[in-house]
């Protein structure tokens, strides 16, 4: 404890600090990232990061991440927090140089990149579109729970890419699952890497092996736009699955997940027969996947 009586970075040895010079040595540089922060609490670190975008112009490649956040923002406004070095708080600015409109493979492609991750260590992974990272462990089998999300944010010419996932939670510390709006089924339970069985649950490693294969997948959405769609079509867990779609204006769409077109969006086809394509949905898989 420090004098003020609060718990210092220390207090929890099962739950050390980030080595901060170690991760800079190993991913600042050439063919890797801008610059990368760590800070010991914040509410949002895509809103700290977009703040910067405007203030200081902040390069593209620069890296933010949190010990401890305590507001994060998730998709359609909702917001979530995590004990202190429990898991990963990090957002990534980036400013691409792609034409806006292919900008919706951002936030794919970062949960491309948790899958790419928590797959090496050997976690059985895949997403529910647009973004959500699911993973089985032996605590569950068959089972998914929900280990990260992913939000993108864009402010002028920068994008931020913020990811919040779980790492050493136990299933105490996990916050139940709320029923969605709308009459939506509850929500997959959250889950961690520690109870999915991660060979490592090191946060250092996790992080290096999630920061190299988010600026892989970058570099090769950059050199390749095909290349990502076709490896996001081959993780996602949604195509082919019965759906329950929750639509930004109210509107409920019930049918068969067909594909994610070559813009990122989702093909459903009703029970109508009728073929939608969704840009923004909140997505209930309608039996286990």
């Amino acid at each position: 404890m420090d004098a003020a009586g609060a718990a210092g970075p220390w207090s929890d040895l099962e739950r050390p600090p980030l080595r901060v010079p170690a991760l800079r040595r190993a991913l600042v540089g050439p063919g890797g990232w801008a610059a990368l922060d760590v800070v010991a609490r914040t509410g949002s670190t895509n809103a700290d990061l977009l703040e910067r975008s405007a203030r200081e112009d902040a390069p593209d490649g620069t890296v933010l991440v949190a010990e401890h956040q305590d507001a994060g923002r998730g998709r359609l406004g909702r917001t979530w927090s995590s004990p202190p070095r429990a898991g990963l708080a990090v957002s990534v600015l980036v400013r691409p140089a792609a034409d806006p409109e292919g900008w919706s493979w951002l936030p794919l492609l970062t949960g491309l990149a948790v899958v790419d991750a928590v797959s090496a260590l050997g976690v059985d992974a895949g997403l529910k579109w647009p973004n959500d990272v699911l993973v089985r462990g032996p605590g569950r089998p068959g089972r998914p729970g929900k280990v990260c999300g992913v939000l993108a944010e864009v402010r002028g010419g920068a994008v931020v890419l913020g990811a919040g996932l779980n790492v050493t939670q136990r299933a105490d510390e996990l916050p139940q699952p709320a029923a969605a709006s709308s009459g939506a089924p509850p929500a997959l339970p959250p889950t961690s890497l520690v109870l999915a069985g991660a060979r490592s649950t090191d946060r250092d490693t996790v992080l290096r092996r999630y920061l190299r294969a988010l600026r892989s997948r970058l570099d090769e959405w950059a050199a390749d736009p095909a290349a990502t769609a076709s490896a996001y079509r081959a993780a996602c867990l949604t195509r082919g699955a019965p759906v329950r779609a929750h639509l930004p204006g109210g509107e409920v769409l019930t049918g068969t997940a067909e594909d994610v077109d070559a813009t990122g969006r989702l093909l459903v086809r009703g029970s109508d027969g009728a073929r939608a394509s969704l840009a923004a949905a909140d997505v209930v898989h309608l039996r286990g996947v």
